[in-house]
């Protein structure tokens, strides 16, 4: 039976609405952050570790707000229909391999972390290899996850220019510069603090937005939720998993699951942005908790998602539009959805795109503070939740806290005041490199904005991936100084591969797998410079 299509009617709302809806949730979340920081000092412990006191459903749950962002609101929906890579429900196959990275993430490097009762992760790098291995660690986060967060910013920026902010003749670099600018007022004084509530509600708005359009998307193309998936089967997009293409597929089986385990450990286990949260948590068992029922919620919200960017083609094709990717839910949804379902995608759209980019500006503030200026920090862990961390650890043989950057001695309160007056600028550094960034991306004008995220996380993550891998895995001694020169020619390295892959590997193409080869490389070349032993902080 062919669907009756009924137009939506009065489509859209007016700039002015779309941006008086923006101004709003502004203040909503400015807001939340004053209730979330009013009983707490405006300092670097409150900023950096919310003196571990988070309750871990509370971090679950904005945590699924955080890792979604608005590349996941626009772009994983878009790419159902949009060609080679990640077409149909494919990416749903690197999820799965996701949540197996999840659990790994929670059984071996969550330990570790509280064992060492770490403000930023990368101080494990400090005690097992040493001072030049550590800061190398944490500067290819600030690379990874600078440039990251710009993507991400960059594709909700874009589409909140095209269809509001250039209707008042601003231009796009004003645009940019007024959203990095209110997230940066609700976040500079209680960082990680207010993050860890603003995100839950934003969380809240983003789902909402995503089941509304969805319930839209039904109504309008008379599709019945029991017949849904019959539908978008039909319409050739529900395809899930790709065996019989062989190796040549990007959406093939095996390399899009094994690649997201990768992904998965090193975006989220080797980021400072997502363990941040977790490290709140009160105990290491609460923290697991936390990512175990994350790594669940994730993969039912993607399949969401996915079935989201179904129900969009399917729609776009009844209208009879051809639209790229990353223009196909913005589209519909700012020009033919009614104005109700217009509100609740802008809302959506703002949230994924403050819950992403809010969280990471703390943890590129606080890696950088910590690792790169050695900021010194408190131990702020209760008695009773270092006693279960101590006791759970895998790595008997690790040391009980990461030393140099965390002081049981109380700063002065000229000391600490300095200390925060220095992170508060850091900040306001790390907001301008993101708008530098996403001002390149615009003259670039990147179109594949998913496929170039999980592209380029091959790149700068890799050598992460390497360098704790053989940290875990082995007990040798690499000399510290060459450790640079290794993460620096492992990703070179890797691109080569990918350009002759086809010549090298009888025609085998290269995909988001390339995370793998780089952190092999790396692990290759640390083997290369190391030495049978181990340090005597490790002994």
């Amino acid at each position: 039976m062919e669907p009756i299509i009924i137009p939506m009617p009065e489509a859209g709302l007016s700039p002015w609405a779309l941006f008086t809806t923006i101004i709003l949730y502004f203040f909503l979340l400015l807001g939340m952050a004053w209730w979330a920081n009013r009983r707490s000092k405006s300092s670097n412990d409150n900023f950096f570790s919310a003196d571990n006191k988070s309750p871990w459903f509370l971090i679950a749950f904005g945590t699924v707000g955080g890792s979604l962002s608005g590349v996941t609101f626009v772009s994983v929906p878009g790419a159902v229909s949009a060609g080679a890579a990640n077409q149909q429900f494919s990416y749903w196959q690197l999820v799965l391999g996701m949540v197996v990275g999840y659990w790994i993430v929670a059984a071996v490097l969550l330990p570790i972390y509280y064992r060492l009762q770490l403000v930023s992760i990368y101080g494990y790098l400090r005690g097992r290899f040493g001072e030049a291995t550590y800061k190398t660690g944490a500067s290819f986060f600030v690379l990874s996850r600078s440039i990251g967060t710009a993507f991400r910013l960059f594709l909700t920026v874009m589409v909140l220019h095209n269809f509001i902010f250039a209707s008042f003749g601003i231009p796009f670099w004003a645009s940019v510069l007024a959203i990095l600018t209110l997230i940066f007022i609700y976040t500079y004084k209680g960082g990680i603090q207010t993050i860890v509530w603003t995100d839950a509600i934003q969380t809240i708005f983003m789902l909402a937005s995503v089941f509304f359009a969805v319930y839209l998307l039904c109504r309008e193309t008379n599709i019945d939720l029991i017949d849904l998936y019959a539908r978008i089967d039909q319409a050739n997009l529900g395809q899930v998993f790709f065996f019989d293409n062989g190796w040549e597929d990007p959406n093939n089986f095996f390399k899009q699951f094994f690649a997201g385990i990768s992904v998965a450990i090193v975006m989220t286990g080797l980021d400072q942005d997502m363990m941040q949260k977790n490290l709140t948590c009160y105990t290491l068992g609460d923290a697991q908790k936390n990512l175990v029922f994350f790594s669940f919620a994730v993969m039912g919200m993607t399949f969401v998602f996915l079935t989201l960017g179904a129900l969009l083609s399917i729609y776009a094709q009844q209208l009879g539009l051809t639209l790229e990717a990353d223009k196909l839910f913005p589209t519909l949804a700012l020009e033919y959805f009614p104005p109700i379902g217009s509100l609740f995608f802008i809302i959506g759209l703002t949230a994924a795109a403050y819950a992403s980019t809010d969280s990471a500006l703390t943890a590129l503030t606080t890696s950088f503070c910590v690792d790169i200026l050695g900021m010194k920090t408190h131990n702020n862990t209760p008695e009773e939740a270092k006693k279960e961390n101590t006791d759970t650890t895998l790595l008997d043989d690790l040391p009980t806290k990461a030393a140099d950057n965390l002081d049981e001695n109380p700063l002065s309160d000229a000391q600490d005041a300095a200390q925060t007056r220095l992170r508060r600028w850091v900040h306001v550094g790390f907001v301008a490199l993101v708008f530098v960034q996403i001002l390149a991306f615009w003259f670039i004008d990147n179109r594949s904005i998913i496929n170039s995220l999980l592209t380029l996380a091959g790149y700068t993550y890799g050598p992460l991936l390497g360098l704790y891998a053989f940290g875990i895995f082995t007990r040798r001694i690499v000399f510290d100084r060459f450790v640079p020169l290794i993460c620096i020619a492992s990703p070179v390295l890797t691109y080569l591969l990918s350009i002759y892959s086809k010549v090298l590997f009888w025609g085998y193409v290269f995909s988001f797998e390339l995370l793998i080869i780089n952190g092999l490389l790396t692990f290759l070349g640390l083997a290369a410079i190391s030495k049978s032993g181990q340090k005597e902080a490790f002994a």
